[in-house]
């Protein structure tokens, strides 16, 4: 054997991946854009590429979030499912964004009571000028661009600020129709019922063909394994972050004024939330 060789199969020892196993990627928690967003992103690149990874199980426990990132991480996932089989399963809730991302596989396996669903789209903000008003706030505003500043939480929202937001809601309300009618061979009148927003339990799911059945993650490899043609061998994959972001997250969590930016952000986001 080699020295590269060997270096190389340490290395796969060591982060746990051996040639053959199934990958198994967790998407837990809120989708959001950002630092978080790009280790999803770059973790799916690397099992797309490596030659070493013969199929893949995204494990979902997801209550969807950000629109954009959504559809950026299903897009991620879509040119995984065509380079390997990947295989989504869903342990507790596959809703939203989630779902999206979901799709892009060629099955779906949820356990029997996983919450499935809530196609939809939101886009929401506190308002308070009015609250402002009575404190004596003023704020002032230079801008330039009729529609700079729209969502701003100190002012009521115009007629045309409320339509532009319409819009943009509907583009990716279809979009994610769209997505549905697609990725579950669904016409796309049927997909549009669905998308009503509501959740159903995972075996009721399955009587939608919004899943393709109920299992566990277990299943969920054996599915795998067989669409790849290798033994049903599973082992976690975990997001990969680099030194500078890791130190960089730690440092926030301490930092005084890093609540109150966190609420600002907040205050201004009006972007759509699958």
């Amino acid at each position: 054997m080699s020295l590269f060789s060997a270096l190389r199969r340490l290395l796969s020892m060591r982060a746990g991946m051996r040639p053959g196993q199934v990958a198994i990627l967790r998407l837990y928690g809120p989708i959001t854009g950002g630092a978080r967003s790009a280790d999803w992103i770059e973790s799916i690149r690397r099992l797309r590429d490596s030659a070493r990874v013969p199929a893949v199980v995204l494990d979902v426990d997801s209550p969807g979030g950000s629109a954009p990132a959504s559809d950026y991480l299903y897009l991620a996932l879509a040119r995984l499912a065509a380079a390997k089989p990947l295989v989504t399963h869903v342990r507790g809730i596959g809703a939203s964004g989630s779902y999206l991302a979901a799709l892009a596989a060629a099955r779906i396996v949820a356990a029997p009571n996983a919450l499935i669903g809530s196609i939809g789209v939101i886009s929401a903000g506190p308002r308070f000028p009015e609250l402002l008003a009575r404190l004596g706030v003023q704020v002032q505003e230079t801008k330039a661009g009729r529609l700079k500043g729209a969502g701003a939480p100190w002012r009521v929202e115009t007629p045309e600020e409320a339509a532009k937001e319409r819009e943009i809601v509907d583009a990716y309300y279809e979009a994610f129709v769209s997505r549905v009618a697609e990725g579950r061979h669904l016409p796309v009148e049927r997909a549009r019922e669905l998308a009503t927003g509501e959740v159903w339990l995972g075996t009721k799911a399955v009587e939608l063909n919004l899943v393709d059945e109920v299992g566990d993650l277990d299943r969920a490899i054996e599915v795998a394994a067989r669409m790849a043609g290798v033994p049903a061998k599973g082992v976690v994959v975990r997001a990969r972050r680099g030194l500078l972001p890791r130190l960089l997250d730690r440092f926030a969590t301490r930092a005084v004024g890093s609540l109150a930016d966190a609420v600002e952000a907040e205050l201004w986001r009006r972007d759509p939330r699958y």
